[in-house]
């Protein structure tokens, strides 16, 4: 019972949570607050779904290339001020694309603000890593809820926006400064020091240890455990991609709404994202990662498959709801498996499945578009139920249990059996 009893946090580690609490908040809100204003932006410049699918494929875009150059930049300027630039970065790029003139200044403004975001997303990620290895226990989905609580801000700010029809620089440039400004606040909180430094030998104290098996090159099935766990991701990722880019646009294009009204649709889906991520760690302690994930994954396809069959804007708003509840834990769950992973070096699997899940951003848009052109965005949008199945005939890799800390001397997780 003693080792279980949990220890008191010091102050300064309690502020750290909340610093990185903040700018999760801020890198969801950023962000939102364009979404509701895409269609305004989409019809300005008069684009078909392809091409404003196109455009709206920057930004992952600009994720996949800058996104590798996180850990450099971490590694020289530490985890907390590289989230805190990056903020700021964002922010710039958003009100930027929120004035395009064009299509090109449209694309090119989200590719850099895309790439911002993701060295802003490793980087608080990577801070919020640090600050739970020294609460001792999982705080991560905690984060991740945070993240929804800012998009839901976001989302609301910028459907108020445009129902009142303000101008998107006054807008959006608003949002920049009380977030950016926000984040500059938060970072005094942060922890202090560089980033520490995980080596990769295998420890001298185990060498002598016949028990304990030296680290080996990562096997075939191994990558293929990491291939699964980034399609789970990328199931995640294409359902909050289908939120954000498209579902204000079929709610006002479609069915009619106003643009007030169209905002509720990423709303719903993020506002059920941070309500499922709060029940996320519950969950999975008693029901495992596999059947919370499996749940999840038939929750968005059933309720996204009605909301399709028998469309109406209360239907599809509540659609939308239960995507984003049933995604809410997979992209922790799936960053979380990857990074438990034996045979690989410290963060490899992390950083695999952090940079490839993104392909889902990229990928979904245009997709979706070209679809939408040829046969009706409510057919384009199937690709939320699918995503859905998807995570369902996969989450056999996830673990039946919630993984914990292993004790001092105790051996590391083994590798999930998939199903």
């Amino acid at each position: 019972m003693p080792s279980t009893s949990p220890q008191r946090v010091p102050r300064e580690y309690r502020a750290a949570r909340a610093a990185v609490a903040v700018l999760f908040l801020t890198n969801g809100a950023i962000f939102a607050n364009l979404l509701p204003r895409y269609p305004q932006i989409k019809a300005d410049l008069g684009l078909s779904n392809a091409h404003y699918g196109l455009a709206v494929a920057a930004f992952p875009s600009g994720a996949m290339v800058a996104g590798l150059a996180a850990g450099a930049l971490i590694r020289r300027f530490r985890s907390s001020r590289v989230a805190v630039a990056g903020t700021l970065l964002t922010s710039l790029g958003v009100l930027v694309a929120g004035l395009a003139s064009s299509w090109w200044v449209l694309a090119v403004s989200l590719f850099f603000a895309g790439g911002m975001d993701a060295i802003t997303d490793v980087a608080q990620n990577s801070h919020g890593l640090r600050v739970q290895r020294l609460h001792g226990r999982s705080i991560l989905n905690s984060f991740h809820a945070v993240w929804s609580i800012g998009a839901v801000v976001g989302g609301l700010m910028g459907g108020l926006a445009a129902g009142l029809n303000l101008h998107r620089g006054l807008h959006l440039g608003f949002s920049a400064l009380l977030f950016a400004g926000v984040s500059l606040m938060a970072l005094r909180y942060t922890l202090p020091g560089p980033e520490p430094i995980v080596t990769v030998e295998p420890e001298p104290a185990a060498a002598h240890l016949d028990s304990v098996p030296a680290r080996r090159q990562p096997t075939g099935r191994i990558w293929l455990v990491i291939a699964a766990l980034v399609l789970i991701a990328v199931g995640g990722t294409l359902v909050e991609d289908a939120g954000m880019t498209w579902a204000a646009v079929y709610l006002s294009g479609t069915l009619g709404a106003t643009a007030a009204v169209a905002s509720f649709g990423f709303v719903a889906l993020v506002g059920a994202q941070f309500m499922g991520r709060m029940l996320g760690d519950g969950l999975v302690d008693r029901f495992g990662q596999r059947a919370v994930a499996r749940a999840g994954g038939a929750t968005t396809a059933l309720g996204m498959s009605a909301a399709l069959l028998f469309p109406s804007m209360p239907g599809t708003i509540a659609g939308f709801a239960l995507a984003g509840f049933g995604v809410a834990t997979l992209v922790p769950a799936a960053m979380h498996g990857a990074d438990e992973l034996p045979g690989l070096r410290p963060g490899t699997g992390l950083t695999v499945v952090s940079w490839l899940m993104r392909l889902g951003f990229l990928a979904s848009p245009p997709l979706v578009g070209l679809v939408a052109d040829a046969v009706g965005l409510r057919v384009g949008l199937l690709v939320v139920p699918l995503a859905g199945t998807l995570v369902v005939l996969l989450s056999g890799v996830l673990a039946t249990v919630r993984a914990t800390a292993t004790a001092p001397g105790g051996q590391g997780p083994s590798l999930p059996q998939p199903h």
